[in-house]
């Protein structure tokens, strides 16, 4: 049986659509199997993942922070948040629908927009629709015009834990004018522990399903091209291991690519990646209806190798470049700008939905 447990994470924390202060509400879904996940309103966001390896430790997997200040600090790159109106790059903020050019802001160096934004979904103080008896419902109302884009967009994110570890993830949304709709979430991932550093994370190995990644510019926006993955190291289709792929693609910094998923039409959900650290024993399978996913290896948090400061996080973790990985499941980057791309365009009338499955698991040494 899941528990559902409701608290409160912060208060006086100020919402940026209303410019009124408010408490930030914290939801821990827990199971009989020792797995618990923590999800706060403050961007939809994922705070916490604990569940057992091998030998019964129970570790957190899942980066982030203890308190409100840590998510709202400019250091914070997404740290388990929910990401929208549109995730990932749109190049030189600007598109063309309808016959029409619109034009969205550019956080990014005054070059593109990454991430819906300076004020995407990550930082809304989403409303608690409905408690569920595994999990919660939370919604977030976006205006007409937010960062640029047309129509009022109504978002559901329904987060639910199961006894068999999964942790499934829905984003629903409706608009009322023709735009742009692609979610993700932004979970960093270390099955070492979040606090293992580069080091757990050179111990994964890591497999993805896919049949190219699309390639991109120095700024990271597609070209429009489709990059096959056959004798290149960033073929994951057979289980890898990372540290070993990572000096492989050097100089690259690391992984930063979306991946374009191998699909069966018939399936409505397609297996997405599957990821261990066989030291632990703890494997994490994601599946979704997505046909692409970004993985990226934390290039551009600290690198304390050069003197940066790393990123303070919960329990005193001390947060640098390598230090967890991401598989945010979307539709492809800048899809507004390449026709060829899975299209993001979604018109009143119709549903945007988006179903991600997390499976977390151990592997048990054969006696």
């Amino acid at each position: 049986m899941v528990h559902v447990k409701k608290d409160i994470f912060a208060t006086s924390a100020l919402n940026p659509f209303t410019k009124r202060t408010e408490n930030i509400t914290r939801f821990t879904l827990s199971n009989y199997y020792g797995m618990s996940v923590q999800i706060i309103t403050l961007g939809a966001t994922i705070t916490s993942i604990k569940y057992p390896d091998v030998n019964g430790q129970i570790d957190d997997v899942c980066l982030g922070f203890d308190d409100l200040a840590g998510y709202q600090s400019t250091r914070n790159p997404y740290f388990g948040a929910s990401i929208g109106r549109v995730c990932n790059r749109v190049a030189n903020g600007r598109f063309r629908l309808d016959g029409k050019v619109i034009e969205v802001s550019k956080n990014r160096d005054n070059k593109f927009q990454l991430h819906g934004g300076f004020v995407g979904f990550d930082k809304a103080h989403w409303e608690v629709e409905k408690v569920l008896p595994d999990g919660v419902i939370l919604k977030h109302i976006n205006p007409d015009g937010h960062e640029g884009y047309p129509g009022q967009v109504t978002v559901l994110a329904t987060f639910r834990l199961g006894e068999d570890n999964c942790l499934t993830v829905s984003f629903q949304a409706e608009t009322t004018k023709p735009t742009p709709i692609n979610l993700t979430n932004h979970a960093y991932f270390n099955l070492a522990g979040h606090k293992s550093g580069a080091k757990g994370l050179y111990e994964h190995t890591v497999e993805i399903n896919a049949f190219g990644i699309t390639e991109t510019d120095t700024d990271s926006i597609p070209t429009g091209e489709i990059t096959p993955l056959e004798g290149s190291p960033y073929n994951l289709q057979v289980a890898a291991n990372l540290g070993d792929r990572l000096a492989l693609i050097h100089p690259a910094l690391g992984f930063d690519d979306n991946y374009c998923v191998k699909s069966e039409p018939s399936q409505p959900w397609n297996f997405v990646a599957r990821v261990s650290h066989p030291a632990k024993g703890r494997w994490l399978e994601v599946v979704s209806n997505q046909p692409g996913v970004q993985f990226y290896t934390s290039n551009f948090m600290p690198d304390v190798e050069r003197g940066e400061v790393p990123i303070p996080g919960k329990d005193n973790a001390a947060y640098a470049k390598h230090g967890a990985f991401c598989l945010e499941t979307q539709k492809y980057p800048d899809s507004v700008n390449h026709s060829n791309f899975p299209t993001t365009i979604v018109r009143p009338g119709e549903q945007y939905n988006h179903e991600i499955i997390y499976k977390f698991g151990v592997v048990f040494a054969q006696k």
